[in-house]
């Protein structure tokens, strides 16, 4: 095992300045973005992409994204509504699937 502690030390630390190599460039920038977009809200996380591109959010673009968040709601009230039928649906025909012949 001693005749191996300098390759495994090499290794490491060829390990150690290629991730550093790689994090202080375009790939450490990137993931450093990404990271900060955890935090961020999706208002933010928005503006920020919309930025990017030369869109600047205003006032219409908040009440659409308000009228969007209202949506996204309803949406998922429905999707509740039509789970619970399609339960109700199947409890329907399993009981007429197990009903004893007329």
């Amino acid at each position: 095992m001693g005749e191996l502690a300098p390759a495994f030390g090499v290794i490491g630390l060829a390990l150690v300045i290629g991730a550093t190599v790689v994090l202080t460039g375009p790939v450490g920038r990137a993931l450093a973005e990404w990271i900060r977009g955890w935090s961020k809200t999706d208002e933010q996380w928005m503006a920020m992409k919309a930025a990017k591109h030369g869109v600047v959010l205003g006032g219409d673009t908040e009440r659409l994204l308000a009228e969007l968040d209202e949506l996204k709601r309803r949406l998922s009230e429905a999707e509740d509504r039509l789970d619970f039928t399609e339960r109700l649906l199947a409890k329907e025909r399993d009981a007429d699937r197990l009903a004893p012949p007329r």
